[in-house]
């Protein structure tokens, strides 16, 4: 087959692809997290959670307020009773009705649980905020490693069609006896390793894409490319200890493990309440008609009102058991909190430093890509001066290809960093998001890198016939 025929049959099986996949929108960051919000199932879950927390507070305040209960009974009695060997019998209706309202007064239990009510709704606030912020950082996190992905499948398909070319200008040289066999091997064999690498990268896209379309609820054609225009921005506040106190004031998860020992602590309080009495003022209105044997056909309505002291006495050692269990869990979430607070400095100590070197890190990727494009072009010079070989120019092209790929990881970790940072400050909200998004540019519409690369793909099982 000759290398124009190889050529149509490459533009038509690609034209095929395209056609068949059709121009989709590509998905941007904001659209994206818009699709989540609406589609995500742990956002979702985590927004019916909160709202159930919200009830905490009413929960624990019932105890404090007054309970009004009603009560009514009717029954039908059959009485025999025998007296100086005479027996009677008598059969008669009794009804019992009552309304009773009960205030507590004292009642240090109650008390305490109205507290721990208001701290598990705080607990709630606060897990919910590390939600919202959590989902901000997932999609973020899924939707870069997708983008990175098809850049690295881009990247790919470039090496792979770079080697093709290669190895046409091989079989050209050699058929006008300039080249050698060695040489087409060598490029043939780097040839062969792309198009694996290929088939690798196309894999790595799909999987990524589904992580993706997991969060937003839809599939993933394309998504946003990174502007060339990559600019690392000033760090702010620029001292790690700005940054610990930012965390140590606005972390959902330090805070959410504060209102666990504020709950912990209350519940110490609740079970210790055993050993206290409780007052409550009580009212009634209670309507008796033959209630007892004595009182049959008597019709009375007793209204009262009063106070009642409960002092409990011995309850088996269980108040005394549940105080020291519930001071023991006191404990253990105070340590929970420590490490909390510990695991948290450490993760915005380490995207601190991330962001921080990321300016000179990017930089460094940059100048090495120029470098290696400078290396492949002095390189194809000293091929033709006879100085250099076919294999220095293929391991040219492997550095070109290895600086991009870690340019781009470099500028995709430095996002990530930067938005993990403040994920542990616990700052993150959607102006983060908005500024990130500025990093891509927004296309609308772009074929699926992934079409481009399966027609690679069928344009070399076509060269191999």
């Amino acid at each position: 087959m000759t290398p124009a025929a190889r050529v149509l049959i490459a533009a038509a099986i690609g034209l095929g692809s395209m056609l068949h996949a059709g121009h989709a929108s590509a998905l941007g960051l904001m659209e994206a997290y818009e699709a989540a919000v609406a589609n995500d199932p742990a956002y979702r879950a985590a927004i019916h959670e909160n709202r159930a927390g919200q009830e905490f507070t009413a929960i624990g305040l019932s105890g404090l307020l007054p309970s009004l209960s009603a009560n009514f009974s009717i029954n039908q009695n059959q009485q025999d009773f025998t007296r100086q060997s005479i027996t009677l019998h008598r059969s008669y209706e009794s009804q019992t009705a009552a309304i009773q309202l009960r205030q507590p007064i004292i009642n240090l239990a109650a008390f305490a649980g109205y507290k721990q009510g208001i701290a598990k709704t705080s607990q709630s606030n606060a897990d919910f905020s590390g939600q919202m912020q959590e989902l901000i950082l997932r999609l973020v996190s899924a939707y870069v490693e997708a983008k990175y992905a098809e850049d690295g499948l881009a990247l790919a398909v470039a090496q792979s069609t770079a080697y093709a070319e290669q190895r046409q200008a091989n079989e050209r040289m050699l058929e006008k006896g300039e080249g050698t066999k060695t040489e087409a091997l060598e490029t043939q064999a780097s040839y062969d390793l792309a198009q694996a690498q290929v088939l690798e990268a196309e894999d790595n896209v799909a999987m990524k894409r589904d992580v993706l379309a997991a969060i937003v609820g839809e599939e993933i054609s394309a998504l946003d490319p990174l502007s060339d225009d990559f600019r690392v921005k000033p760090m702010q506040p620029g001292r790690f200890d700005d940054w610990k106190d930012l965390a140590l004031e606005n972390n959902p998860d330090i805070a959410g493990q504060r209102h666990a020992v504020d709950v912990a602590r209350e519940e110490i309080n609740k079970q210790r309440a055993g050993h206290f009495p409780r007052l409550d003022a009580v009212a009634a209105i209670t309507r008796n008609k033959s209630d007892s044997p004595i009182l049959v056909g008597i019709d009375a309505l007793t209204q009262s009102i009063g106070v009642q002291v409960n002092l409990p006495l011995y309850a088996g050692g269980n108040v005394s058991a549940m105080t020291s269990q519930a001071a023991s869990n006191y404990e253990k979430a105070r340590a929970d909190l420590d490490t909390t607070i510990s695991e948290t400095l450490v993760e915005l100590r380490k995207q601190f430093n991330l962001a921080l070197t990321s300016t000179s890190r990017i930089a460094a990727f940059a100048k090495s890509v120029d470098s290696a494009n400078l290396l492949i072009e002095a390189t194809t010079k000293s091929i033709r001066g006879g100085v250099r070989t076919n294999l220095d120019l293929l391991n040219a092209q492997q550095r070109l290809f290895e600086a991009k790929r870690d340019l781009a990881e470099a500028r995709y970790g430095y996002l990530l960093a930067y938005l993990r940072l403040r994920r542990a400050a616990g700052i993150v909200g959607f102006e983060d998001l908005h500024d990130i998004a500025g990093y891509f540019i927004r296309v609308g519409n772009s074929p699926a890198p992934i079409n481009t690369a399966r027609a690679k793909k069928q344009e070399s099982l076509q060269q191999l016939e």
